[in-house]
């Protein structure tokens, strides 16, 4: 009689959380809507603790603060009579968030987002051409004729005869062998492209926190997962520019138009010195362009509608990202149909693709397509 060994499971109960981690969270949340200010976090919490009652006199939001002191997630730096007058009360401190708590704002996107992405699908970020390559790709399959025995995972094939077959008498056979996909090596190159414009927290709707989440989100899984590949992140209002990984939870629109030729120059400049050959634009936008930066460093900007010399301006550089083999993927945060029918030219002349969302998804979105795009250019 063959034993079958079987796994029991019990009741999963949730760790109780303490003070800290209760308040912890929600401070993480805060202070990436509040784009890395402290104290104007600390006064958001203060006023969720009046109507929730989030704490207790055992330990309350000034304790907090000490923790976050204590655990390195915030640095009090005190600035020696500011003002030049002298005094007793001359010493004036500002808090501000540390390194430590900058990546753990970025991981804490990239559980949000690539979270909810997982639970949708097999397998993880991967490419399509597997077989006899030099990296692992994490995914394991069932053994098929001609697989090499030197990719057979020998623990999970025995796990498999012993539930199959029990442990009186051992037997493994080819329907109990489990093959590890090897992927080959390969890069790609991505620029996230964000609009900083007004227009992104107007009407009542903030467009800004998800975007600025999505994009800490995937720099949060390239850099660490996907170190082969680079990512590189540019803002555009009224003019464009690169910033850094580190200075994403600080990002704040400005009064500015959208100038989105400006973005495209400076994401396909970024594009052409990288060496590998595989390369894309990611455009998060919610707003129509409405602004050129003139050869004498003025701006010609036109808020009424589509501009046509500016909307020409754009469909050239996308015609010019497409003969540089660069595909650009818009994500536009609006359903107006003129605004719409735009998007659907430009992506015609650049060959790329575009989605038509609200905030809500957009992280999801934009991972989806990442995994998708890297499987199609890396074949």
């Amino acid at each position: 009689m063959n034993t079958r060994i079987g796994f029991r499971f019990s009741t999963y109960a949730k760790p109780e959380q303490t003070p800290f981690e209760k308040l912890f969270d929600i401070f993480q949340e805060l202070i990436t809507h509040t784009s890395g200010d402290f104290d104007e976090a600390i006064d958001w919490l203060r006023e969720l603790d009046k109507e929730y009652e989030l704490t207790t006199d055992d330990y309350t939001i000034d304790d907090f603060i000490e923790e976050l002191k204590a655990k390195g997630y915030i640095r009090e730096e005190f600035d020696d009579d500011p003002s030049g007058e002298g005094g007793d009360n001359s010493e004036k401190s500002t808090v501000s968030i540390t390194a430590k708590m900058e990546r753990l704002i970025r991981q804490r996107a990239l559980d949000q987002i690539f979270g909810k992405l997982s639970k949708r699908g097999n397998g993880n970020h991967k490419t399509s051409k597997t077989g006899q390559g030099d990296e692992y790709a994490g995914d394991l399959r069932e053994y098929r004729y001609g697989d090499g025995l030197e990719n057979i995972s020998m623990t999970e094939s025995l796990k498999n005869a012993q539930i199959n077959h029990g442990m009186t008498s051992f037997n493994l056979t080819e329907d109990d062998l489990v093959v590890e996909d090897r992927q080959h090596k390969a890069q790609m190159s991505t620029v996230l492209m964000i609009d900083i414009s007004h227009s992104m927290i107007l009407y009542g709707e903030d467009r800004i926190t998800p975007a600025k989440k999505v994009a800490m989100a995937l720099a949060e899984l390239i850099t660490t997962r996907y170190p082969k590949d680079t990512l590189d992140i540019l803002v555009f209002g009224n003019d464009a520019w690169p910033i850094p990984i580190r200075d994403l939870p600080y990002l704040k629109v400005g009064p500015y138009h959208t100038n989105t030729v400006a973005g495209l120059q400076l994401a396909m400049d970024m594009l052409r010195r990288k060496r590998n050959t595989n390369k894309q634009i990611f455009m998060i936008t919610d707003g129509k362009p409405s602004c050129l930066r003139l050869p004498d460093g003025t701006y010609y900007k036109n808020s009424v509608g589509l501009d046509d010399h500016i909307v020409e301006k754009c469909y050239n550089m996308a015609r010019q990202a497409r003969k540089l083999h660069i595909p650009i993927t818009t994500f536009m945060i609006a359903q107006d149909p003129y605004l719409m029918q735009f998007i659907r030219h430009f992506t015609e002349a650049n060959k790329g693709k575009a989605f038509f969302t609200g905030i809500k998804g957009l992280g999801e979105m934009i991972f989806e397509d990442y995994e998708n795009n890297r499987r199609k250019r890396l074949k």
